[in-house]
């Protein structure tokens, strides 16, 4: 390679690292939406491991609001063009395009009023594009093929994963090892500190949207039997294991969920007499 191409190459790369991090503080910095859409459509490139130049897309801008919990810029990018905010990223944001990473990044950073938009957008997508949205899994190396069902219930967070059900999510698919949501949540559950709520309210609301117990620990828990029993409480131990039915008020509860068409939830749920721990399911979110 000529010289002269290397150093201009070189130099390209630089002020791309440059640009690309003002970018990345300006979002952090929470500057105003209309300073950072003409940042990303006119000053600021990064450089891809491809060795192209490429600007700013929506959705990778996407990325940087959640990270930064810069919610103004989200609602944004989501309204303005949501097909291209909740595109695959470039190379350099993912080793997966396959992977539905907005819908991870909300849940890991516990980004609720952005998750909440990201859902409420994808009620305009057709249905069956919806639901593969919605269970996507990550990357098979690098994310253990983790749907974002498997996310929140690993972090224990709550109100992402009630969200996430009540939109239609599955609550039931395996990961890479052939792990459920149920199998994550358990796991987490048993390492959880003894004062712990969030892991129990996860457990609660997965088990309203999973009809059909489908986990691979069931043969440990009924080997296991007393420590798992104090862990879950008899009523939900003995249901877990097989020995007895679900509880009355969990059949109930699933019956009326699954009688509510995926085109009318979350605001179906209104009509039903929701339990304290759904809160997220109320009004807030049927908007």
């Amino acid at each position: 390679m000529p010289r002269d191409l290397h150093s201009r190459d070189y130099y390209s790369q630089k002020r791309c690292k440059k640009s690309s991090f003002a970018f990345y503080l300006a979002v952090r910095e929470l500057l105003p939406v209309w300073l950072l859409e003409d940042m990303r459509r006119m000053e600021v490139f990064h450089w891809e491991e491809s060795g192209r130049v490429s600007a700013y897309s929506a959705s990778e801008a996407l990325l940087y609001a959640l990270v930064h919990d810069h919610r103004p810029y989200g609602a944004h990018l989501l309204t303005a063009d949501p097909r291209a905010a909740l595109a695959a990223p470039g190379d350099s944001f993912g080793c997966c395009r396959a992977s539905a990473p907005h819908l991870a990044m909300a849940v890991r950073y516990n980004r609720v009023a952005i998750l909440r938009g990201i859902l409420h957008t994808l009620r305009g997508f057709p249905a069956g594009e919806r639901r593969r949205y919605l269970n996507r899994t990550g990357c098979a190396r690098v994310e253990g093929g983790k749907t974002p069902v498997h996310v929140a219930c690993e972090l224990g967070r709550a109100e992402c994963l009630a969200l996430l059900l009540a939109h239609g999510s599955a609550p039931d698919i395996a990961d890479s090892h052939g792990n459920t949501p149920l199998d994550t949540l358990l796991c987490r559950l048993s390492h959880s500190p003894p004062h712990s709520n969030s892991p129990q309210v996860c457990l609660d609301n997965l088990l309203l949207f999973t009809p059909v117990l489908r986990f691979r620990l069931q043969p440990v828990l009924r080997a296991e039997v007393t420590p798992w029993r104090v862990l879950l409480g008899d009523r939900t131990f003995d249901w877990l294991t097989g020995r007895t039915p679900p509880p009355l008020s969990v059949t109930a509860m699933q019956t009326a969920i699954g009688c509510i068409s995926p085109e009318k939830l979350p605001e179906g749920l209104r009509e039903l007499p929701v339990p304290q721990r759904l809160q997220p399911l109320d009004t807030s979110l049927c908007t």
